[in-house]
């Protein structure tokens, strides 16, 4: 199976995966917990990969990364837009997957940043 692009859902335990093939047509509708993320994206051949921004993100963007995925964190405005009805998380990843990725991506964090400490009066 060819995939071109895969979305991921990360906001809950259980993580909704959505891959098209280079036509578009959805080939991938899955749903994983987060503790089989790591062992199914290790048998994939390195595809695009679209996550929204968030804390967690950063974390999954720089193990897919690590893997050989080109990584896409959309930020939650540019994903909010696709969803207009049926808000769920199965047609969020649909739309958000479908979307222009090259538009405003931000790039994955090197490593966890850390808080600054409190300035001194």
């Amino acid at each position: 199976m060819e995939l071109k692009r895969i979305s991921i859902d990360t906001s809950k335990h259980i993580f909704t995966i959505h891959g098209v093939d280079p036509q578009e047509h959805p080939v991938l509708r899955r749903e994983i917990r987060r503790t089989q993320l790591e062992s199914f994206f290790v048998k994939l051949e390195p595809t695009e990969v679209a996550l929204e921004a968030c804390a967690g993100s950063h974390h999954w963007g720089r193990l897919l990364s690590r893997m050989g995925h080109r990584v896409k964190l959309i930020p939650p405005q540019y994903v909010k837009p696709f969803v207009k009805r049926s808000k769920n998380d199965v047609m969020t990843r649909r739309r958000s997957v479908r979307q222009r990725l090259a538009r405003r991506c931000a790039p994955c964090h090197s490593r966890p940043r850390r808080s600054r400490p409190p300035r001194s009066s």
